[in-house]
């Protein structure tokens, strides 16, 4: 029988509402980043790419493009934590829900348009603060990037640069929106985080749990860092 510490438990339990905030944030960036009508981030392209091309939703398409990425990142050396798996399920649920709940407007003037791409730059970024700062996983395509640094030995701002151009042309060829807003999300998001997580005193180099560290943890068997 596994053991569990109480307290590790109940710090883990305590951790999750933060996890679920941020993944709805993050979805609710994505559909503001989509209603805009100016072009998504580069996954957005693709996601809408494979949505289009297939008989999948948005958020289903979302949910299947980030299981496939975790597997190819866990293969390239990058274990998935909780939140990680979370993040894949959890945020293409979320698109889906607030799609069909129209919670989110399409604007048609083109004020209201950059107001609403701005919008979802932001959401982003106070997003990847709540499901970042958990310390639970990072996000799926993170694994791919860094099982792709660690792989390649190359610069993560290559191999970033690399996956989305990759990422990008693909989504565009299965007819993904690209446009203005491409540009600007793909040149702001990171700012975005970055501010956020400054605002919130979050250390972006803080260690991030995979699996089986959290099964470490959780048993008290290890600290967590």
């Amino acid at each position: 029988m596994v053991s569990v510490s109480t307290d590790n438990l109940r710090d883990f339990l305590g951790r999750l509402p933060s996890l679920l905030i941020g993944l709805f944030l993050f979805a609710a960036g994505v559909v503001a980043n989509l209603n805009s009508g100016l072009g998504m981030s580069p996954w957005g392209v693709l996601n809408v790419g494979v949505s289009n091309m297939t008989p999948l939703t948005l958020g289903q398409a979302s949910q299947v493009i980030g299981l496939v990425v975790i597997a190819v990142g866990w293969v390239l050396g990058f274990a998935p934590g909780f939140g990680t798996l979370m993040n894949m399920y959890f945020i293409g649920l979320f698109i889906d829900l607030i799609v069909a709940w129209g919670l989110i407007p399409i604007p048609t003037e083109p004020v209201f348009q950059y107001l609403l791409l701005i919008l979802s730059v932001a959401v982003l970024g106070v997003g990847s603060l709540f499901y970042m700062g958990v310390q639970l996983g990072a996000g799926p395509r993170d694994g791919l990037m860094l099982g792709l640094v660690k792989k390649l030995d190359k610069q993560v701002a290559y191999v970033r640069a690399g996956i989305e151009g990759t990422v990008l042309i693909l989504g565009y060829l299965l007819g993904g929106p690209v446009g203005v807003g491409t540009v600007i999300t793909a040149l702001t998001t990171g700012y975005s985080v970055q501010l956020f997580f400054r605002l919130g005193r979050f250390d972006s180099k803080a260690k991030q749990l995979n699996l089986y560290e959290l099964y470490q943890w959780l048993s008290g068997r290890s600290d967590l860092p």
